[in-house]
């Protein structure tokens, strides 16, 4: 469409959008592909999320756009969605909002809250600066719950307020072992007493929330990697017969 011709773009794009709106914009806000993402293996897009209110930057997967995996079954978005949906519900909002979208340009796909934040900055740098320790800690428990084979350092971003977020965790709830993470700085050390706690609850049962977007069988091995990790209490080391981290590391 000419610009003259597109319609004025909400007056608030530079205000914030609120902790509590962004779950409703990225429902029901209209979506515009602003450019595709670099460095990305499946079709990943920033896009602009607008309402008559606001409007704010998000990232689009759309499924069209994934490259068929031999471990993975297809329409991997959903564990996006579903990553964040256990993220919220053990309380460790560690993960930006994330909603499924079937109206998205390219059809159906997650849409997740964009994180505007310094790109040269990654796990290592971030483990360099002690204030970031715990929220590393509770993320790299986090993965162990999720089974993430693909836990990169480039996919921990520090946002404007200084927290720090877990994304692209599409590859994740598998019922094999498939932990590949650059995150083992905290073998052996004990696992945070909130993380604990909430793996106690989540072996006794996952929210619905989480049970509608995985298979049966990634449940019942999400419930097992919860009671396990609940009972042994330490971050593990890794295993020296298998391949333990992401290539590349960042």
């Amino acid at each position: 469409m000419p610009a003259h011709e597109r319609p004025p773009r909400a007056a608030h794009l530079s205000a914030p959008v609120s902790a509590s709106g962004w779950t409703a914009l990225l429902e029901c806000g209209s979506i515009e592909i602003l450019g595709r993402m670099p460095w990305s293996s499946n079709a990943t897009f920033l896009v602009l999320v607008s309402t008559p209110e606001e409007e704010a930057k998000a990232i689009y997967k759309p499924g069209r756009g994934e490259r068929p995996l031999r471990d993975f079954p297809d329409r991997i978005y959903r564990r996006e969605v579903a990553a964040y949906e256990l993220s919220e519900s053990l309380g460790l909002g560690v993960v930006p909002e994330t909603v499924l979208r079937d109206d998205g340009p390219l059809e159906d796909g997650s849409l997740q809250r964009y994180i505007d934040a310094d790109y040269e900055e990654h796990y290592f740098t971030l483990l360099e600066e002690p204030r970031h320790e715990p929220a590393l800690r509770t993320i790299a428990a986090f993965d162990l719950l999720l089974n993430n084979a693909d836990r990169k350092g480039g996919h921990l971003l520090r946002g404007p307020d200084d927290r720090i977020w877990g994304i692209d965790n599409g590859l994740s709830f598998h019922v094999y072992p498939k932990l590949r993470t650059v995150m083992w700085d905290f073998a052996g050390d004990p696992i945070p007493d909130a993380l604990r706690s909430a793996c106690d609850r989540l072996a006794d049962a996952v929210p619905e929330n989480v049970a509608r977007l995985i298979e049966p069988d990634e449940c019942e091995a999400l419930r097992r990697r919860a009671a396990d990790l609940a009972g042994s209490g330490t971050f593990p080391y890794p295993d020296p017969s298998r391949r333990q981290h992401p290539w590349p590391l960042v």
